[in-house]
């Protein structure tokens, strides 16, 4: 496994999907961005480290497929298996941590007149006799509280709170959430819109765009595997291709205790990128009424905590042209299952495929890093 700690020398554009650049219009940035911001930043920088042509790397033909990265339609051995936010503290010297968003069944609040953050958990409830919805699983995820209270946005999570909600147990709202403004800012530029044919100013043609400005020791932890890049190695990243740079510092992901979850028969898989599912937002292998097989892991999904859609595009280098849209089940979505029947191995294998049919998936796509996740327990 190969981990790289991507720190950026300059402001981001880490654009979305939404088009900007006509006149008036407004480019906003996400954090994080989609794994394969990620996955070409580094295939990239492994083309040019091997002498590779680019060019005819990108027509895809089989005489210059490259040993670990392969063609554009037929990938080789290399992947990315992991991307979190992550940061070496204050100084920028620390050890390296992960940065998960809240999980969705991990609800940060503050009361009235209150200054501290209280966690509350969101737990699968069989709605009474006689109560019809629309869900289309048998229960429910509810958080029980006894009063009104305004959720909390903007947190992170860090990995020892991670580790605390996959082994079951509510994280410290004082030491385990960071917010936001402690990891990045905004900073607002003006873009020119240029005449395509002579590259000069067009008139009435401003545009915004949305920087991200990280904080000292703020990055991104990308793990990979099949090929890797050595520390030091500089990287076009993001949009406008601005600056980064690679360091080998790794950061132990937290782990639930397989043995405790099998012996449990029950589990709750946990979206550590976006998923892109057949589905929509049921997972591969899981039919109309929640029974779930894939890769050997059996179940029943009683319920699931899934956030709002998001669409995932970009633009393809080789082919010159935007990737297909497609919608995808964003990070942090969670999904109850029961009726857990697998062994260690299973799981293992689970994990190394990622939540992808095991034939006639999106090889592209489980390059870039979609569809990874955790197990926990409930």
């Amino acid at each position: 496994m190969n981990a790289h700690f991507i720190e950026p020398m300059d402001v981001l554009f880490l654009r979305g999907n939404r088009l900007f650049g006509d006149a008036g219009s407004y480019g906003e940035s996400m954090v994080p961005p989609w794994p394969s911001v990620a996955a070409g930043a580094i295939r990239t920088a492994i083309l040019a480290r091997d002498g590779a042509d680019p060019a005819a790397f990108a027509r895809g033909k089989h005489e210059h497929a490259h040993p670990t990265l392969g063609t554009p339609d037929a990938p080789g051995s290399f992947r990315i298996t992991d991307f979190q936010l992550a940061w070496r503290g204050e100084t920028g010297e620390g050890p390296l941590e992960r940065f998960y968003p809240l999980p969705a069944d991990l609800v940060a609040t503050r009361e009235a007149q209150q200054e501290y953050i209280t966690l509350r958990a969101l737990s699968p409830w069989q709605p009474a006799a006689g109560i019809d919805c629309s869900m289309a699983l048998e229960r429910l995820p509810v958080m029980a509280q006894a009063s009104r209270s305004k959720p909390v946005t903007g947190l992170w999570l860090t990995s020892r709170g991670m580790q605390s909600w996959l082994d079951g147990r509510l994280p410290d709202a004082s030491a385990d959430l960071v917010p936001s403004a402690r990891l990045w800012v905004h900073d607002e530029r003006i873009g020119i819109g240029l005449q395509a044919d002579t590259r000069r100013a067009d008139d009435g043609k401003l545009f915004s765009m949305q920087a991200v400005a990280f904080s000292r020791g703020v990055g991104f932890l990308a793990e990979a595997e099949g090929d890797g890049l050595d520390a030091g190695t500089a990287l076009r990243f993001g949009g406008d291709g601005r600056g980064a740079v690679v360091d080998r510092a790794a950061a132990p992901a937290p782990e639930a205790d397989v043995d405790r979850i099998l012996a449990s028969r029950h589990c709750r898989l946990i979206l550590a990128t976006p998923g892109i599912f057949p589905g929509g937002w049921r997972l591969p292998g899981m039919d109309a009424a929640g029974a779930f097989e894939l890769c050997g892991v059996r179940g029943r999904v009683v319920a699931a905590a899934v956030n709002r859609a998001e669409v995932v595009s970009g633009w393809d280098l080789a082919l010159r042209e935007p990737k297909p849209a497609r919608r995808a089940v964003p990070a942090g979505s969670v999904y109850w299952i029961e009726d857990l029947q697998a062994t260690p191995d299973d799981l293992r294998k689970l994990a190394a495929h990622g939540l992808w049919p095991e034939t006639g998936y999106d090889a592209r796509r489980r390059a870039e890093g979609f569809n990874r996740f955790l197990v926990a327990s409930y």
